[in-house]
């Protein structure tokens, strides 16, 4: 299990093949929440589940699955 405080606003989310997933908005019980502002977003926020990350460093979070995987599994925020 990954030490979930060293998950900083801000970090760069990777996946396994170095590809940008998303950029780290908070913590969110469970889950990571993605800024809605990233490149990537759509506009909207995303959620990745701690147990797809596999490592934390000073710079980003490293996942267990690809970016393509990981957006396809990403939850995106109910409106209403």
């Amino acid at each position: 299990m990954v030490d979930t405080a060293k998950i900083k606003e801000h970090a760069e989310v990777l996946g396994s093949d170095g590809l940008h997933v998303g950029t780290v908005d908070h913590l969110d019980g469970q889950r990571i929440k993605l800024t809605k502002t990233d490149p990537d977003a759509g506009g909207e926020h995303h959620y990745i589940h701690v147990d797809s990350i596999a490592s934390v460093d000073e710079q980003a979070v490293r996942l267990n699955r690809t970016a393509a995987e990981a957006k396809d599994e990403w939850g995106v925020e109910s409106v209403g």
